[in-house]
């Protein structure tokens, strides 16, 4: 049995870790995640932490550097080429653009790439337009949506939380994905950070404590490999789904 809970109204890859993401038709799930997503970041080079990424918390600059797959559909092999929010492009793994960024940051950073993505907790993040609507009201203006950096935002008039251990079934086709819907995601101040200007709006972060227990959208892991469109009617699957 399953139930049609909603439409697929937006995706979103990162091709590099804190920078913007790519708004692709679809997208390739597999058991660690969307295809891509997340394969390269900029780590400290003396870090030896278990957390050495460079991250917008640190530098919000690097949510203007927009990179993109040169073939799409291959993102494991595929050059990736960075537009800089100064103008200009360059190949990611340029050795300017890692010099630039240590500049920006004070400190040496280098690349690297990790093959199953590098994610802070879950590979899938997921909201619907319901609970994003909830926050605009709560914060009495309508947030940018990639505030969030969610890979997926289902249209949809039910909350997420509230298909929290539920399995989503994407599309009709044989290839369709499936999730299984985790728990509620954490925020951090990244949220706080306009994707356009990388201004901070410590406000944004406030309302999300205040009135969402600091958290919005939910966590999901892969149950089926498959693919995942804009426009797939989602399903909330039961027993026998």
């Amino acid at each position: 049995m399953s139930n049609v809970v909603g439409t697929v109204a937006g995706l979103s890859r990162f091709p590099v870790k804190s920078m913007a993401g790519e708004r692709p038709a679809e997208v390739e799930l597999r058991w660690p995640g969307i295809h891509g997503d997340r394969q390269y970041g900029f780590c400290r080079a003396r870090d030896r932490t278990r957390f050495p990424w460079l991250s917008a918390r640190d530098l919000p600059g690097l949510v203007l550097y927009r990179p993109a797959f040169r073939a799409p559909d291959d993102p494991r092999r595929s050059p990736v080429d960075v537009a800089a929010p100064s103008g200009g492009r360059l190949p990611l793994d340029a050795p300017d653009l890692a010099a630039r960024l240590s500049e920006e940051v004070g400190e040496e950073v280098r690349l690297m790439q990790v093959g199953r993505g590098i994610y802070d907790a879950m590979p899938v993040s997921l909201a619907t337009t319901a609970s994003l609507s909830a926050v605009d009201a709560a914060h009495g203006a309508a947030l940018d949506v990639r505030r969030f950096r969610l890979n997926i935002v289902v249209e949809s008039r039910c909350a997420d939380v509230a298909w929290r251990s539920g399995r989503l079934a994407f599309g009709e086709r044989d290839d369709g994905a499936q999730l299984l819907v985790n728990d509620a995601i954490p925020r951090c101040a990244l949220i706080a950070i306009d994707p356009d200007t990388a201004e901070r709006d410590p406000s944004v972060v406030r309302t999300v404590a205040r009135a969402f227990g600091n958290r919005v959208g939910v966590y999901c892991a892969t149950a089926k490999p498959g693919v995942i469109r804009v426009g797939d009617r989602v399903r909330l699957l039961g027993e026998g789904g």
